[in-house]
């Protein structure tokens, strides 16, 4: 340890998830009576408190549960406006069909860089004392060139916190191009993947009726990979289609959504390396039918749960409520959905520094208010995250939800 590093020691933690099963029980490798050490921005050690080394200052969990940072691998933060009337009329009986997109496009289009820059910093502060640590964001409400651009330079600029940037100008077909559809392909994999695609990691497609078809969708993703960004897609949301057998074949992160999935579409998620990626919130949020994760982790694929914060189909940054969604709901257990909410979650954005507290994993961490991470289903709704760590670094404030 150098003398600019300092060391922290939480101990006296009841249960400790680490995501590493050669640290301890279970595919969560839980550790009871455990400590754990951060070095600057990285855990240094994990093990039982009484062994813990020493350290520069100790933090007693009172035998309190602390868990990986939730990785949060779907999201749509950068926007603007408000969409109250639209979840009403929908809770009076009004189907979701992603029109209301349009929406939120047009204010977005309005804002000003400083107003989305503090609305997605004010996101980004929600999640945190909610306990997620590592957060991706897409664009996909500007629908220009010049408004995708710009809002991935205010996420990859501007705003501390956010690491994973999307460009997601597939959202839907610019309203401008309502009439050629063709034409907005070709804008956004020419002039608006050129001015997108220095500030973003990734490339997302809504592949669904009334967005995006298969063929569209494959032209979209396949430019992003020429341009050296790795796809993802939004994948059989509204109906049975083609995204998820096309996400496996281009080797996507992952597949989001999975409202509907065929025997076939489960085969080849467990056959391949995309990460089924689930978003609870989103089915709530439009009393849509809850898929059956179940099958997929029966099959052998990989799972992560994310909040898909957004104005119009899931606007929770909670990952907690999702993590309680999940098991009520879709067919998981507690254990599995933690699992999916952390180590998950860094499987979909293909990172091994995050979601797990193991020796060299970077020190994000959440302690809950309750001694197991059962509680995170067991007390849905419950503010259960009491403090937060991020690098290594105690977060003020966090847990005041």
């Amino acid at each position: 340890m150098t003398a600019a590093t300092t060391a922290t020691a939480v101990v006296n933690i009841g249960s400790l998830v680490t995501n590493d099963p050669a640290l301890g029980d279970g595919p969560l490798g839980l550790l009871a009576d455990a400590a754990v050490v951060f070095e600057g921005d990285r855990v240094a050690w994990v093990g039982a408190t009484g062994a813990a080394p020493a350290a520069d200052t100790a933090y007693d969990a009172a035998g309190r549960a602390l868990l990986p940072g939730f990785v949060d691998s779907h999201s749509h933060l950068l926007f603007a406006g408000d969409r109250t009337r639209e979840f009403a009329a929908r809770m009076s009986g009004r189907p979701y069909t992603a029109g209301g997109i349009r929406t939120t496009v047009a204010a977005t289009r309005a804002a000003t860089d400083a107003e989305l820059a503090a609305n997605l910093a004010r996101f980004v502060r929600e999640m945190l004392r909610q306990g997620t640590t590592t957060l991706e964001t897409k664009s996909g409400y500007g629908l220009t060139a010049a408004d995708e651009s710009r809002a991935l330079r205010v996420a990859a600029e501007q705003v501390a916190g956010v690491e994973e940037v999307t460009y997601l100008g597939a959202h839907v077909v610019a309203p401008e191009y309502a009439d050629d559809p063709a034409a907005y392909v070709d804008l956004v994999t020419g002039e608006m993947l050129d001015a997108c695609a220095p500030y973003a990691r990734w490339i997302d497609v809504f592949c669904e009726k009334g967005a995006f078809d298969g063929d569209q969708a494959r032209a979209v993703l396949t430019a992003g990979k020429a341009r050296g960004l790795t796809p993802r897609v939004h994948a059989n949301q509204l109906s049975y289609g083609p995204g998820v057998q096309l996400a496996v074949e281009l080797e996507a992160a992952s597949a989001d959504h999975l409202t509907h999935l065929s025997d076939a579409d489960v085969a080849a998620l467990a056959s391949g390396a995309t990460v089924a990626t689930f978003l609870p919130g989103c089915e709530f949020s439009t009393r849509a039918v809850y898929p059956d994760v179940r099958r997929v982790l029966d099959a052998g694929a990989t799972v992560a749960l994310s909040t898909d914060c957004n104005p119009g189909s899931s606007f929770t940054s909670s990952m907690p409520f999702c993590v309680a969604v999940a098991v009520r709901e879709m067919g998981m257990t507690p254990d599995e959905a933690v699992w999916s909410a952390t180590a998950g979650g860094a499987a979909a954005l293909r990172r091994t520094d995050v979601g797990r507290l193991a020796p060299g994993a970077r020190a994000d961490a959440a302690l809950l208010g309750a001694p197991s991470h059962v509680h995170l289903a067991y007390r849905p709704g419950v503010p259960l995250v009491a403090e937060v760590w991020r690098r290594g670094e105690r977060v003020p404030g966090a847990g005041d939800n």
